[in-house]
């Protein structure tokens, strides 16, 4: 039977990134330890090259390095990291968890927002407040028979 780290990551249904596309490096992590704290590389990072893969088309490839661009490395690599647990297994599961939500979310196409007109009842609340807020304004800083 294959472990979690030998199967490929799926994003979503129909698209699943081979294991030999995904690199993870283990590096000492900060925080609590005990004894283990300074021996044990616990602290996950996961990383995978956006432009090299061969797992997206090109649209999907263009959209992941628009919308996250601010997060790839200077070479082009997405990394993610975790560190919460204290356990390498565990943190390597939640980094590939992660990774597979940001580019979930990084693919996903925005609802296209459809234009509404206004109703008729909300037109004349609008009108009937500014009109309201117009009286008042014009009814300060006049005297009594001051017509200018």
């Amino acid at each position: 039977m294959a472990s979690r780290r030998d199967s490929g990551l799926e994003i979503v249904p129909g698209l699943t990134i081979p294991a030999e596309e995904l690199s993870f490096t283990a590096v000492r992590s900060g925080g609590p330890g005990g004894q283990n704290v300074n021996k044990v590389a616990t602290k996950v990072l996961l990383s995978i090259d956006l432009a090299a893969s061969p797992s997206f088309s090109e649209a999907q490839r263009a959209r992941l390095l628009d919308r996250l661009g601010p997060r790839l490395t200077k070479t082009g690599l997405l990394r993610v990291q975790a560190s919460q647990h204290r356990e390498q297994s565990r943190n390597l599961e939640v980094a590939r968890e992660r990774l597979a939500a940001l580019l979930a979310a990084a693919l996903a196409r925005p609802r296209v927002r459809r234009p509404t007109r206004p109703t008729r009842a909300s037109e004349r609340r609008r009108l009937d407040a500014k009109r309201r807020r117009s009286e008042t304004k014009r009814g300060r800083g006049q005297r009594p028979g001051d017509e200018s």
